[in-house]
């Protein structure tokens, strides 16, 4: 593991694209462990889902990767409230038994994954779980979370939140996207 560099706010953030290229690396190797293996990737509504459709084709999967929504398991639901989105579980495999590559695009405070986490599980019960994330923000951790496969890792400032965001209607590829940091009031 790779450890955390320095975050100064007036130095760019990495590329989308050359973190991926480290993620998709790191994934290929966590996959060799597993030949032979039920392994299953799952993007995390809504910023994982295309990065996990594009790490499946790229890591040569057969089937479908699916899609996880927190929505269910949040325990945020007085900041937050409850989605109106279209964010709906679909998994379009047999989860007992399998290992499952959980896809997002932050690792922040881990509340979201401690939440896919138990959506999983109400599908079935998996032989193992693995995070891989385009941007592991290695600070500001509420939960004992931690990224198994990252594309790059980062202490962002606590008053800082983290998204990647589309540059335009295409949002099929990590170049489609970039970076943007919001400071708390």
């Amino acid at each position: 593991m790779t450890p955390p560099t320095s975050f100064d706010p007036g130095r760019d953030l990495p590329a989308p694209d050359q973190a991926y290229q480290q993620l998709l690396a790191q994934c290929r190797d966590w996959l060799a462990q597993r030949a032979g293996q039920a392994v299953h990737v799952t993007g995390v509504w809504a910023g994982g889902v295309w990065l996990a459709a594009r790490l499946h084709a790229d890591l040569g999967l057969a089937g479908e990767p699916g899609c996880i929504s927190s929505t269910l398991h949040r325990d945020d639901f007085a900041q937050r409230g409850l989605s109106a989105s279209t964010d709906a579980t679909r998994l379009p495999f047999e989860v007992d038994g399998a290992h499952i590559l959980l896809v997002d695009d932050v690792l922040q405070t881990g509340r979201t994954v401690r939440a896919v986490m138990n959506e999983l599980h109400d599908f079935g019960r998996p032989a193992s779980i693995a995070l891989a994330v385009l941007l592991d923000r290695s600070n500001g951790r509420e939960l004992p979370i931690a990224a198994t496969c990252a594309g790059q890792r980062l202490a962002v400032p606590t008053d800082c939140r983290l998204s990647l965001e589309p540059l335009g209607e295409r949002r099929a590829a990590p170049q489609d996207y970039r970076w943007e940091l919001v400071r708390s009031a």
